[in-house]
């Protein structure tokens, strides 16, 4: 079983709860009320996402050779 890698992010909401994407996956977001309950269910995303990737043959991206930086950027507000 190969082990696939990816990098999710969690956007804390106003109203409460964390919206999660998969920038890798476009179109793979998911909700929860915690950041617990983000990972678990952005886990169960990611899951279904790949399986459908595989039924239709399509393929399946990682990052595997993905670099991260973050940059700041002044801002005058």
């Amino acid at each position: 079983m190969k082990v696939l890698n990816y990098k999710v992010m969690l956007r804390k909401e106003s109203e409460g709860g964390y919206t999660v994407t998969v920038p890798s996956l476009p179109g793979c977001v998911t909700y929860g009320e915690t950041i617990e309950e983000s990972l678990t269910m952005v886990k169960e995303a990611i899951e279904g996402f790949i399986e459908s990737l595989k039924k239709h043959g399509e393929e399946i991206p990682s990052n595997d050779g993905v670099l991260e930086y973050n940059l700041s950027i002044s801002s005058n507000e």
